[in-house]
């Protein structure tokens, strides 16, 4: 978040002193005012583009796979759905895990 936050701040500023310096009839100006355009709209919408996405309907079984989240070290289950070929990972709930 504080990356992002930086970013998008950088961005900005470098757009605005594109737009300063396009005023001033500096060269340069034009092409800084788009890379902070372009940089700040890409940050800003970047979060939006890669929401995780709700889950799909289908028809999801099981695959009996089951492995240990290397980031947050929860344990996941691998689901298959045989129309799409998809592959989705969810956490193991206690309910479902052997010892459980």
């Amino acid at each position: 978040m504080m990356l992002r936050t930086a970013v998008l701040a950088v961005s900005v500023v470098t757009a605005l002193i594109g737009a300063a310096l396009m005023l001033q009839h500096v060269d340069g100006g034009l092409q800084l005012l788009a890379f902070g355009a372009v940089a700040a709209i890409a940050t800003a919408f970047e979060r939006w583009r890669y929401r995780k996405q709700p889950p799909v309907a289908g028809r999801w079984e099981r695959t009996g796979e089951r492995f240990e989240d290397p980031t947050t070290g929860q344990p996941m289950e691998v689901l298959y759905d045989p129309a799409s070929g998809e592959r989705r990972y969810e956490p193991l709930t206690r309910r479902d895990s052997p010892a459980g």
